[in-house]
């Protein structure tokens, strides 16, 4: 990076290299005692050899020689690779290594937006003085954390979120890239389409029977044709392919409030699994209501009061702001499972704050087709309940939570 770029903004996108593989292994060797590192062998995370159930979550390089992919059914790689091992999840540990890291990024960035369990935003801008330049400081944070935590990250650096992705996800394990935007026409448009966001499968068949063969095509390509053939999903490849991140343009907050709930249990809560169950409750609530008024928010907290009527907060600002139910509670639970030390509960509350108006939701690149689909669920349960009342229709995750939490009531 050249010394005009020390007041530029400046981001990095760290992601954790093969997560679940990685951590899994540390967990069986650190906490099991195994001698065996399962990155070594034929491996997968998400199954069970005597079930045969579930999914693949993550692979090692020799089992992705036999063309194991990430999400396809553990009985599909298993008659792909005879020999292949797996290992039931433990997201526990997981969780438990994701926050160690998240606490590392937290002594350096003066601003840390975690994305999902393995991976986050560091903002950057204004650190040179503090770090030096920003790719050295990236080799010596990767360094760091394979050294003290003992597993490899790669980092992408640039001017915003969108190409720092992007350039994490150039060659692997253990690397620091950067992608500037003067950097895009040498690094990024030479790469199939298949390797910008938001181009699936349908799409880059699609892109490639016009003759887009590269980013690059598409970035040059007359946006009005990729309207006419893809609807406003072609205007977002565009500036995806010309690194434009929808993500970063102005917010404008609309309403000063904030919406909450929260419930006293008749019961102390002592499991985690029944705490899940009171959540989703309150989010369902909360995420209601902020629909009803045409509003969503960018922050939420959690708020736990024990037995000893000891209260903890705990909260969390979105990439995006939402009143999507699942994407709420699936905060919610990762907030509170930081929160929790195992005393028994008597209060839990969700809170939304933050609030904006729900029409003006900027795209966050790396969800737009599940926010969709979650929303169009949502509505339709609003839809529901608001003819035939809250009690018409729920989701089947309450039906397994309330039997599980009435045993431990009755007991």
């Amino acid at each position: 990076m050249d010394t005009q770029r020390h007041s530029e903004t400046v981001y990095f996108h760290i992601d954790v290299n093969n997560a679940f593989l990685s951590w899994e292994a540390i967990y069986r060797m650190e906490e099991l005692g195994e001698t065996e590192d399962i990155r070594k062998q034929d491996a997968i995370i998400g199954g069970d050899i005597s079930t045969r159930h579930g999914v693949v979550l993550a692979k090692s390089q020799s089992a992705k020689k036999y063309g194991i992919q990430t999400g396809e059914p553990v009985v599909s790689a298993m008659k792909k690779c005879p020999g292949l091992k797996a290992y039931k999840p433990h997201m526990d540990y997981y969780r438990k290594r994701s926050r160690e890291l998240m606490t590392l990024f937290e002594k350096y960035a003066p601003v840390v937006d975690q994305y999902s369990i393995d991976e986050a935003f560091l903002d950057m801008t204004g650190t040179y003085s503090l770090y030096g330049e920003p790719v050295g400081f990236a080799h010596k944070l990767k360094d760091e954390i394979r050294q003290t935590l003992g597993f490899t990250v790669n980092i992408g650096i640039s001017s915003n979120r969108l190409l720092a992705k992007m350039a994490s996800d150039f060659t692997k394990p253990d690397k620091v890239h950067t992608l500037f935007p003067d950097e895009m026409k040498e690094k990024m448009w030479p790469l199939p389409v298949e390797d910008l966001f938001y181009v699936g499968k349908s799409t880059a068949v699609k892109l490639h029977s016009l003759g887009l063969h590269t980013i690059g095509d598409i970035a040059v390509c007359d946006p009005n044709v990729l309207r006419s053939h893809f609807k406003s999903h072609g205007e977002v490849i565009y500036n995806f392919a010309n690194g434009i991140d929808l993500t970063l343009t102005d917010r404008t907050e609309a309403v000063q409030k904030g919406y909450g709930n929260s419930t006293t249990i008749p019961y102390d809560i002592k499991d985690s699994e029944s705490a899940y169950h009171t959540i989703m409750k309150l989010c369902e609530s909360v995420c209601g209501r902020m629909r009803k008024d045409h509003v969503q928010a960018l922050v939420l907290s959690v708020e736990l009061k024990d037995s000893n009527f000891v209260v903890r907060r705990h909260q969390r600002t979105l990439l995006s702001p939402t009143d999507v139910t699942d994407e709420c509670y699936a905060v919610a639970c990762e907030l509170f499972d930081e929160l929790w030390d195992g005393s028994p509960i008597r209060l839990i509350g969700v809170a939304a704050s933050k609030v904006e108006d729900g029409g003006n939701r900027q795209l966050n690149l790396f969800d737009l087709e599940s926010h969709d689909k979650k929303r169009d669920l949502d509505n339709a349960l609003d839809s529901i309940r608001e003819r035939y009342g809250n009690g018409a229709i729920q989701r089947g995750s309450f039906y397994t939570s309330k039997s599980s939490a009435k045993k431990k009531q009755d007991h």
